[in-house]
């Protein structure tokens, strides 16, 4: 006997047959996909605001479980897309564009992240031409399409930024803008041409619109921190995770301001950042720095060695240069070296840092032989870097190094290359740059450059001592008379400026000139007119007074007819 369905809807208790069951039935399916929409819309939010907090494994995840329900969005797969990439995995992100544009080759967003990875190749035209498409498809009104092109653009060292605040800039103005991430993308552009005034205002607008906007404080705090200006970068550091406690990039950054300054302070803010982000290998090695920044040495060995048995080639490269930095803080150079070179063997080419070829100069300077190697890793570092204040503190650095290695031709043009590179240079970095030249031996430039000296610095004495002096060098036997202008001004600078302070400078000058007239030029009376400015200078000089009764004395018969006095001066002072 067969059972007869009931005659009532289980769920509403009302009858099935009829015109209104249908609309019932129809909306239940209208409700469910709206709500299935609205639940991948909100995955992919999560997965982007996963993403503006760094959390790349998770936001990979959140992601994927969008596209997991609806295959063919394309904003997930974009994102997604994105994420591989933060996560180094260029492959997978390549091959998820390729697939979805086989699909769907008109999508914008699928256009802009094969560009991004275009970009990455090296493929600018194509690049272009893909963001050009995907800009006319959105007929340039699309807010969304066009900060990603100018992420892309900015994240790639080769990018266009200009192109970037081109066409974002223009939006801004435009009735109803409402896009703080707008504004950051033109900061990071403005950033990446240098411009740091209008990144900081750029960073500035997109507080502007979302006060509680983390990541455009952390971006003015990242600005003053190449700078070195610690009384600005800290307290917008701060400033970055008050405003979103969750924003894991700030607390990270001032883990790593802190490293080498207040383990215990680093290491409350990195158990903060482990707080707000997600479990990472990269994670263990930074647990495992912290025992270095401790100065828990050996510690640090033990724990690195094991990552790397444990972990075999996945090990992180970094876990080698710890176990170096150990090493060197042990006094074991010859280990120290030995997992320094592993690392640079283990490395990825772009993901040396400056510091890396430092340290690695640093290292090869105590094994004689290496001295070429040293510095050739320092102009690396210099090349690396991109922020001004650590370029400056590399090739001062890279200047020590070469004078303690003895090579001071290499000190002066390292020291000439901080010069010209210095937004503002002292009268000392002149000084240093014209001084390493005279100690190469450099002397028509030592002298070119302190010549600049006196023209800049017409109330110091250095300028006209070192010119003198290096003329001196080029004239050793003072046949040419090149240097005697430049004592005679040396001279009459140290009187001028102060008779009491530069008495050594005026001197010694003279002494020179006294040197010259008597023995080159044969000319006693000047000679003598030198002695006694010497003597009204310092009237207690008692070499002045014994040559000046040297030549005194009547001149003995020689047979010669030189006209000269015979004897010859004290030779001036160095």
């Amino acid at each position: 006997m067969n059972k007869t369905k009931p005659d009532f809807n289980i769920f509403t208790n009302r009858p099935k047959n009829s015109k209104r069951m249908k609309k019932y039935i129809y909306s239940l399916v209208l409700a469910a996909v709206t709500c299935g929409g609205s639940l991948f819309a909100q995955s992919v939010d999560q997965g982007k605001k996963l993403f503006y907090y760094e959390r790349y494994k998770s936001a990979k995840e959140a992601f994927e479980k969008a596209l997991a329900s609806n295959p063919n969005d394309n904003k997930a797969s974009y994102w997604l897309g994105q994420t591989l990439l933060e996560l180094k995995d260029t492959a997978a992100a390549k091959a998820l564009f390729q697939k979805a544009l086989a699909s769907n080759g008109n999508a914008p967003e699928l256009l802009v992240g094969m560009g991004h990875l275009e970009l990455l190749e090296g493929k600018k035209e194509e690049a272009r031409q893909r963001f050009e498409t995907a800009i006319s498809l959105t007929k340039g009104k699309d807010i969304g399409v066009l900060n990603a092109i100018g992420h892309s653009i900015v994240e790639v060292k080769d990018g266009d930024a200009k192109f970037v605040i081109e066409k974002l800039t223009p939006l801004t103005t435009q009735k109803g803008f409402n896009s703080p991430e707008t504004w950051i993308v033109i900061g990071d552009a403005y950033r990446k041409l240098g411009d740091g005034g209008n990144a900081i205002t750029s960073y500035q607008r997109a507080l502007q619109i979302d006060p509680n906007q983390a990541a455009a404080k952390h971006r003015i705090s990242k600005i003053y921190m190449t700078q070195k200006n610690t009384e600005v970068f800290l307290p917008a550091l701060e400033e970055a995770i008050r405003l979103d406690p969750n924003y894991a990039p700030g607390y990270f950054d001032l883990y790593y301001y802190y490293f080498s300054r207040d383990v215990n302070k680093a290491k409350d803010y990195f158990d903060k950042f482990l707080a707000v982000t997600d479990a990472t290998p990269a994670n263990d090695y930074e647990r495992t720095s912290i025992l270095f920044a401790g100065r828990r040495y050996d510690e640090a060995i033990k724990t690195a060695q094991e990552y790397i048995s444990k972990l075999g080639d996945n090990a992180d490269p970094r876990y080698y240069k710890l176990i170096a930095y150990s090493y060197d803080e042990l006094k074991d150079s010859v280990n120290a070296k030995k997992y320094l070179d592993e690392y640079f063997v283990k490395q990825k080419p772009d993901a040396f840092m400056p510091k890396d070829y430092e340290f690695r100069a640093i290292l090869l300077s105590k094994f004689p032989g290496n001295e070429q190697e040293a510095i050739a890793n320092y102009d690396k570092a210099i090349a690396l870097d991109t922020a001004q204040a650590s370029r400056l503190e590399l090739m001062t650095n890279a200047a020590a190094q070469a004078k303690k290695s003895g090579n001071r031709e290499l000190e002066a043009e390292y020291l000439g290359r901080l010069y010209q590179v210095k937004k503002d240079p002292s009268n000392v970095d002149m000084y240093n740059w014209g001084f390493a030249n005279y100690q190469a031996k450099n002397y028509q430039r030592a002298d070119s450059i302190f010549t600049q000296y006196q023209a800049k610095y017409p109330n110091e004495i250095y300028g006209y001592l070192w010119t003198a002096r290096s003329k001196q060098a080029m004239d050793t036997s003072m046949a040419q008379g090149i240097a005697v202008p430049d004592y005679e001004k040396l001279a009459q600078k140290a009187m001028e400026l102060d008779p009491v302070k530069y008495k050594g400078q005026a001197v010694s000058a003279y002494f020179y000139l006294v040197q010259y007239h008597n023995d080159i030029k044969k000319d006693k009376a000047a000679a003598m007119k030198y002695l006694d400015k010497i003597l009204e200078v310092d009237p207690a000089n008692a070499d002045a007074a014994r040559i000046k009764e040297i030549l005194n004395k009547p001149q003995k018969k020689t047979g010669s007819s030189s006209g000269g006095s015979g004897t010859k001066a004290a030779p001036a002072k160095k």
